[in-house]
């Protein structure tokens, strides 16, 4: 499979909620996900995360999916049944090596989701 189309299947599965399905995507060993004020080094702490954030999850919407070799590019909108923090634009840069995802860096306004989780949140070393 080419990195984009896993990646769109990591997404899809992630917008799904089918997180075993997305950490079987994921590299184990290596693994990081970076994001504006959160860090983690292990699949199942990233997608723990992702987990309680999908109880406010309306939906995932791709607007722009394009790939350069291993790195694959995201353009989403992360829309929320959650009134205080809305619907959150998210550009998100991930490495694909050997057919398993490696690193996924998050950029969003991180100020609206550290509001909500009152200015505590997680970061995994």
């Amino acid at each position: 499979m080419q990195p984009k189309d896993i990646v769109a299947q990591f997404i899809d599965d992630t917008r799904a909620q089918r997180f075993d399905e997305a950490k079987a995507l994921l590299d184990p060993d290596g693994f990081e996900y970076v994001g504006p004020n959160m860090r983690f080094l292990s699949p199942d702490d990233m997608l723990y995360y992702q987990f309680g954030m999908a109880a406010i999850q309306k939906d995932l919407i791709v607007r722009q999916l394009s790939a350069d070799g291993e790195h694959v590019f995201a353009i989403l909108d992360f829309r929320t049944n959650f009134e205080p923090i809305g619907d959150v634009r998210l550009a998100v840069w991930f490495v694909v090596r050997d057919d398993k995802i490696q690193k996924v860096e998050t950029f969003y306004n991180a100020a609206v989701v550290e509001n909500m989780l009152g200015g505590n949140l997680p970061s995994v070393e």
